[in-house]
């Protein structure tokens, strides 16, 4: 990557006050003026990349210091921005706010001093004025290590009031960039989880990141915005490569993987992958084995990662949509199901009984199956009384109760994900409950908050509701990979092609 990337970060006081809209907007303006911009997002949010991809064509990106440790955060960004001329990166909640009970780990400020990018705060002005001032300086002077550039006024009420706001700053010697009028919001539709993901919205999704892209480029000062970006300081190291991750990725050794504290796994039945001499990347003369990633408004939440590393790993990598394919793409040996809102669209999925059908045969066939979330919801007996795939004797429903939080795990069954004993960190997020709640051969044991076990592991099936970024486990691809590969030869009696 180029050392001197030029970065911003776009922060707030607090959740609600705009980061999405001026984020994604300035996203917008600065590639409508043929700018290559390079987005990402701080923290474990799949939604708003969605719109960060629309308003830039390149993949939203997160940086999550929680799920893949402070260590990869620059490596991880210089990788996604690659060949780019700007980098915005949009914040989490309040500027200081991380994980609970975490000190700074995960927030917006955390991220930015990793990253030496100046921070541009977006303050929510409706019901303020010269008491603006006193809010920006806490913000400025709590943490001499964030640099806070200057502010974005939000939701400004009028010309009297924008000079009100901008005289108190200016008393304060801190920047302002611009001033967005109330009643210029962009209107994003909410449900459960935050917004309506991109792939639900189709053209009003295009709509709404160009009114973003004009509020933005007449509400604020892009020059001066752009020159603060080009200020920020060199930075080092090199980016985050799938190639090289998946080539150093073998699991620890068993002594050390059970060192610690955790629900106790049980007894251990060591299986072929949990060997480093069984990982080894498939014969590439032979061809790749396919692997199958749920795509579609149903299922919208992924790392662009996830696909990079089982590329990297061998993997010839193809989508499908669940709402509209009746069966898996051809050649399919291994399929990955991650998150998304199967809750909204239970019935058409219900429908589709060809693609549910195909989905049992291949999880039935010892192929690797693995599911996150909403995957574990399709995989289940039936989801709000719809009958689904069927894998899994669960039965699924929506509930009153959010569930939402960083999560410490332990594998405690060798699976094609991980082998027992590994550690990681995950997240979860969802309003639905699914009955049982770990399987006689659980995924994971939760070590923090609580302790816990959830999740199925079964023949290949890995299916849970925790999300993992395997930037942080890249040996999760090389095992799914790996277990495709010997599936495929056994059942098939060669190399898959």
């Amino acid at each position: 990557m180029s050392s001197s990337l030029p970065r911003l970060v776009i922060a707030a006081p607090s959740s609600g006050s705009g980061k999405t809209t001026v984020a994604t907007g300035l996203m917008a303006a600065f590639a409508g003026r043929g700018l290559a911009v390079s987005p990402h997002k701080v923290g474990p949010d799949y939604i708003d990349p969605g719109y960060h991809a629309l308003a830039t064509g390149r993949a939203g990106r997160n940086l999550d210091a929680y799920l893949c440790g402070p260590e990869l955060v620059a490596p991880l960004f210089a990788h996604g921005a690659r060949g780019c001329d700007l980098a915005v990166v949009e914040g989490v909640m309040g500027l200081f706010d991380g994980a609970s009970g975490q000190g700074e780990l995960a927030s917006t400020a955390h991220v930015a001093k990793l990253l030496r990018a100046p921070v541009v705060l977006v303050v929510d002005a409706s019901s303020q004025a010269r008491s603006v001032a006193a809010l920006v300086h806490g913000f400025a002077s709590f943490d001499p290590e964030v640099r806070l550039a200057g502010v974005i006024l939000n939701k400004v009420g009028s010309d009297r009031h924008e000079a009100i706001l901008r005289e108190a700053l200016d008393e304060s010697g801190v920047p302002v960039f611009g001033a967005l009028r109330r009643g210029g919001e962009v209107v994003t539709p909410s449900r459960h989880l935050g917004l309506v993901p991109v792939a639900e919205r189709g053209a009003e999704a295009v709509a709404a990141v160009a009114a973003m892209a004009e509020l933005v480029r007449v509400g604020c000062d892009l020059d001066a915005l752009y020159a603060v970006a080009r200020g920020a300081p060199s930075l080092g190291g090199a980016a985050w490569d799938a190639a090289a991750a998946v080539g150093d990725s073998f699991p620890e050794p068993a002594a050390s993987r059970n060192r610690g504290s955790a629900p106790d796994p049980g007894p251990r039945t060591p299986d072929r992958l949990d060997r480093p001499d069984a990982l080894e990347l498939p014969d590439r003369k032979g061809g790749n084995p396919r692997v199958a990633v749920a795509g579609g408004a149903a299922f919208t939440f992924s790392y662009a990662e996830h696909s990079e590393l089982l590329a990297a790993a061998g993997a010839d990598v193809v989508s499908f949509d669940p709402l509209r394919d009746e069966q898996l793409p051809d050649g399919t040996q291994a399929l990955v199901i991650g998150g998304g809102f199967p809750e909204v669209y239970a019935s058409e999925l219900s429908a589709n009984e060809p693609l549910r059908k195909a989905v049992g045969d291949l999880a039935r066939s010892g192929a690797p199956v693995v599911a996150e979330c909403a995957g574990l919801l399709y995989l289940a007996r039936s989801l709000d009384g719809r009958p689904m795939c069927g894998v899994l004797d669960i039965d699924a429903r929506m509930s009153g109760r959010l569930t939402l939080g960083y999560r410490d795990a332990v594998a405690v069954s060798d699976s094609v994900l991980a082998a027992n004993g590994t550690r990681v960190r995950g997240h979860e997020f969802h309003r639905t409950v699914v009955e049982p709640g770990a399987g006689a051969s659980p995924a994971w044991g939760i070590t923090r908050p609580g302790r816990r076990v959830e999740g199925f592991v079964q023949g290949g099936v890995h299916a849970s509701y925790l999300h993992v970024h395997w930037a942080a486990v890249p040996q999760a691809a090389r095992r799914i990979v790996a277990q495709a590969t010997e599936v495929a030869r056994a059942t098939e009696g060669v190399t898959p092609s």
